[in-house]
């Protein structure tokens, strides 16, 4: 019949025991339509016990027992035979039956049940009947779990990796024409758009996360696979297609460009789009990731020039065209396919998908041969109007739709089409293996089999040089990050199959040509002289032709990457025709323009091709230069033209001849990032001094005699100067005594240059480079001293006053810090500030000089510090030793110490007593329990300085009655004041 039963034993393990279980299948036609299994395993594959007895029966079927259905057997039974079967069933499985036979029974017997207005009853080893249904069991319950599982787990855990297997299940479904491919899709979009995370991105205006953004773009083109099924039935497809439209009215539904911007053109428009961009973006329909699918219903393949294309391989013209059929062939009789590009390859896609591969294969030549034709006819148009566009040194775009990137994967679906062609058998290209082996496939030339192909030409050729028109075509920069990143995404995709490729002389052959067609290429090609601004960059594209080319022709190879190397999106110039705009940046851009969120990416891409041609043109000195001059011309970043100028400097010293003719560049390095900081400036400015020295005396004083167009002053005094001054820069150079003083005089020049441009940063740096000529160190100090009361903090002059003091110029130390003192601010309750140390040492400094020097900074001294504690420290200094030690030559000393009654020191004391009594009441307006301790020790301290004053003793008691009848609310602390000081 059309049941199978059996039991499967499962053998014993280590860690289980031998298990038995219960098996039933269902079939129909060929078909299993229902499965069960006592060992309960819910998956979306059938279990392996239901693939064992399966396989038992297709492999034995003599050793299965062929039965009647059951029905068939009851008509042959009397009433006492039935009684008795229906009772030892009972019995046989009472527990389980018992309850169903009782209701059976009590329906049975009353008259008007409804089991008793059915004629017959139901027999499940029966067939279908011929007019059911039939297809192949699916248990939709658990392909709804296990999806939502998936989701839920947010693409951790190998969820993407799953959800991408179940969707190579539907493709391998509709592949063996499998009516359950549509409908598990189905059950995997319903459980898609139910996903939680979609209204809350919504809510947050935040884009769908990049692993989840991948699979929706795998569903929307899995459903304009299933629409486009050569041999679906039309109620099949309206189906569908209400389906789809009630999910994009969904306002949770993921848009097809991952942002709320910019939309493509209609998938049923043909190539007649007008160039230049669509201004009003709110008139544009929103198209949701299954807008396509829902275009793609309204295809159909009825078309009789389509049909003959995919059912012969020797389908040509007629010798004799009627009027109109020059738009079916090409001039060598080939059939064209003149449809929307994107939209043919959908149906070839549509054609493998379904398991029509010579049928995909057919249209896939057909689709070739019309972008050669188009390509062709363009470079003629191109080659009446090159004058023109080549003057105004701009050119509007052909293609609003670039195939890169695009969401049917244009490109990408040919190239498949045309490789699966020729892998060599043993092992199908369609096999999805979990190991993901890395194992690069195989591929032989497979004759293209047609009617008048030319006969050299394989369907590998083909497929390389498809993949090069795609990549090559000029096209506009999508909007939005998410269209972005699939154009790059999408490139480095297609690149990684080319370089599968053998490249052997037939594929160099079909390269070269191709290559050369891209450079004369005018506004199709992204090669081509002129390109529009907005154009997407072809460096990561020109990186894979470089290397492929290089082994066969170093020209071409160089010529094609020099060309791609342009950037024209940061250009400072405005295209003719936009001259209102200088554009510096992206940020100022007006806002038809689109905002690149992938240039960073596409920088480096830039920057990786450049590197790509400086490593090949090692050894041959006027290929780098020419790479030079083009990284100088079209690199913006500061950080990668140093990155490059390291590589070729790098390169250049691995010559025979040394770095000899590299400064200039190097140069031309500094000058560029001299503006911009750079976090590796220091490093840059250090390697150019390298490349200086490497070539020799005249180059070190070339850059020190222009360091204002390489370097910044502190730069220049503080890194170049003091490193061509050192003394490992004298002995590597081996320098006699006349180039040593060129190169110091050069140096001091610059250094007082610097220090008159910048004296905050570069005075100290000046005065030690000038050190050893009595006038340039004079006029160095001099800079100081005029900057000293406008640019300079007291920092920077107390540091160059030590440094003063430490060459032994005490009073010019001593004037450089009366000139830091007048900067200074010290505020009471500043007693940890860090220029305490300054002012400590200044005072020393002074003492040492002598009573004037002294008496002269005092009053700078009380003007400047308000801290009662940094006070007292200065005065109980000033009066431990006699002034005048130092010993300044001419001068006498009498050896006494000072009085603290008498000036200077009175004024010091004075200024000291006062900020004892203001910080006592600064401290006490806001004083806790757990200060007072030491607020006690403080008073103390306050004590030992009034005790030094002749009435200090009566002072202080004053000031402590004052401080009692004040505060007398504070009655703890008044009591600890008591107990000290009475």
């Amino acid at each position: 019949g059309f049941h199978l039963s059996g039991t499967v034993t499962e053998p014993a393990t280590a860690t289980e025991p031998e298990m038995t279980y219960k098996v039933a299948i269902s079939f129909d036609r060929c078909k299993i339509t229902s499965v069960t299994c006592g060992c309960g395993n819910k998956d979306i594959f059938y279990c392996a016990h239901v693939v064992a007895l399966s396989l038992y029966r297709i492999r034995k079927p003599d050793q299965v027992k062929l039965r009647l259905p059951i029905s068939e057997t009851l008509f042959q039974m009397n009433r006492d035979q039935l009684q008795k079967f229906v009772q030892y069933l009972i019995t046989a499985h009472h527990t389980e039956v018992l309850p169903t036979a009782q209701k059976l029974a009590d329906e049975i017997l009353s008259s008007n049940s409804e089991i008793n207005q059915v004629h017959g009853a139901p027999d499940p080893t029966a067939g279908a009947s011929i007019d059911d249904e039939n297809c192949w069991h699916l248990d939709e319950e658990q392909v709804r779990e296990q999806v939502k599982l998936f989701l839920s787990q947010g693409g951790y855990y190998g969820s993407g990796k799953q959800l991408n297997s179940m969707f190579a299940k539907v493709r391998e479904m509709l592949r063996m024409r499998d009516s359950n491919g549509a409908r598990m899709l189905t059950l995997i979009t319903e459980q898609f758009m139910a996903d939680p995370r979609l209204s809350l991105w919504r809510q947050q205006g935040t884009g769908i996360t990049e692993k989840c953004r991948q699979l929706w773009d795998e569903l929307g083109a899995l459903w304009v696979c299933v629409v486009l099924n050569p041999h679906c039935k039309l109620e099949e497809k309206s189906c569908w297609l209400r389906q789809l439209r009630k999910w994009g009215e969904m306002d949770v539904c993921p848009l097809e460009d991952g942002n709320y911007g910019n939309e493509l053109p209609n998938i049923t428009n043909a190539l007649t789009q007008s160039s230049g961009h669509s201004q009003d973006s709110l008139a544009r329909p929103r198209r949701t990731v299954f807008t396509r699918a829902i275009e793609g219903c309204d295809l159909h393949w009825q078309d009789s020039h389509l049909q003959r294309i995919i059912s012969s391989d020797f389908y040509v013209s007629p010798s004799f065209q009627r009027e109109g059929e020059s738009l079916l062939f090409n001039s060598q009789g080939q059939p064209l396919w003149l449809e929307h590009v994107p939209t043919a390859c959908a149906r070839v896609d549509a054609l493998r998908s379904h398991g029509y591969p010579r049928e995909a294969l057919r249209l896939t030549v057909a689709i070739i041969n019309t972008l050669r034709l188009q390509q062709q006819r363009q470079l003629e148009i191109y080659k009446h109007q090159k004058k023109e566009l080549l003057q105004r040194g701009a050119t509007t775009i052909t293609n609003l739709e670039g195939w890169v990137g695009h969401p049917l994967n244009p490109i990408g679906c040919l190239f498949l089409t045309l490789t699966e062609a020729c892998r060599l058998e043993e092992e199908s290209c369609l096999e999805i293996s979990d190991a993901g082996d890395s194992k690069p496939p195989v591929y032989q030339h497979v004759p293209v089999a047609a009617g008048r192909q030319d006969s050299s030409e394989s369907y590998l050729s083909l497929a390389l040089e498809v993949a090069l028109m795609g990549m090559g075509q000029q096209r506009v920069m999508p909007e939005g990050l998410y269209a972005q990143d699939k154009v790059c995404r999408n490139e480095e995709q297609i690149i990684a199959r080319l370089q599968d490729l053998e490249l052997d002389p037939v594929l160099v052959q079909t390269l070269r040509k191709q290559c050369i067609l891209l450079l004369e290429g005018g506004p199709f090609s992204g090669l081509g002289e002129v390109i529009h601004r907005e154009s997407v960059p072809m460096h990561t594209f020109a990186k894979y032709l470089f290397s492929a080319l290089l082994p066969h022709d170093a020209d071409l190879a160089y010529k094609l990457a020099l060309r791609a190397m342009r950037l024209p999106v940061l250009e400072t110039t405005a295209p003719s025709g936009d001259v209102t705009h200088p554009h510096h940046l992206v940020s100022v851009v007006p806002s038809r323009y689109p905002r690149w969120f992938t240039l960073g990416h596409l920088e480096s891409q830039q920057c990786e091709l450049a590197s790509t041609m400086l490593t090949a043109a090692k050894g041959d000195m006027l290929r780098l230069r020419t790479v030079l001059e083009a990284i100088q011309k079209n690199i913006h970043s500061s950080s990668l033209i140093f990155k490059l100028a390291q590589d070729a400097f790098k390169i250049a010293t691995l010559e025979p001849r040394g770095a000899v003719g590299h400064p200039e560049f190097a140069s031309q390095v500094m000058r560029m990032t001299l503006s911009t900081l750079n976090w590796r400036r220091r490093e840059m400015v250090r390697w150019l001094v390298t490349c200086a020295t490497e070539v020799g005396v005249r180059a070190l004083v070339s850059i020190l005699q222009s360091w204002y167009s390489l370097f910044t002053p502190t730069e220049a005094t503080s890194i170049v100067a003091a490193t061509v001054m050192s003394h490992n820069t004298i002995l590597r150079l081996s320098l006699d005594y006349p180039q040593r003083e060129e190169l110091a005089s050069c140096a001091r020049t610059l250094a007082l240059q610097c220090a008159m441009k910048d004296p905050q940063n570069c005075a100290l740096s000046a005065l030690t480079l000038c050190e050893k000529d009595h006038i340039a160190f004079e006029t160095a100090y001099q800079i100081v001293i005029d900057a000293a009361s406008t640019g300079m903090t007291y920092t920077q002059l107390f540091t160059i006053a030590r440094y003063m003091e430490h060459r032994g110029y005490p009073l010019r130390a001593f004037k450089l810090a009366s000139l830091a003192m007048t900067h200074l601010n010290l505020a009471y309750n500043q007693d940890t500030h860090p220029a305490i140390n300054d002012v400590l040492w200044a005072c020393a400094l002074s003492h040492s000089l002598g009573k004037n020097e002294l008496a002269a900074i005092i009053p700078l001294v009380v003007k400047s510090v308000h801290c009662a504690t940094v006070l007292s420290d200065i005065l109980r200094r000033c009066t431990m030793t006699a002034p005048g030690l130092a010993g300044i030559p001419g001068r006498r000393n009498s050896g006494k110490l000072m009085s603290t009654d008498k000036a200077p020191l009175r004024q010091l004391l004075d200024a000291t007593i006062s900020a004892y009594i203001n910080t006592t009441h600064s401290r006490l307006t806001h004083i806790s329990p757990r200060h007072y301790g030491e607020f006690i020790e403080f008073l103390s301290k306050a004590r030992e300085t009034f005790l030094l004053a002749q009435d200090g003793h009566i002072q202080f008691a004053q000031f402590i009655d004052n401080l009692k009848q004040i505060y007398k609310g504070k009655k703890k602390l008044m009591l600890l004041v008591r107990e000290r000081f009475g």
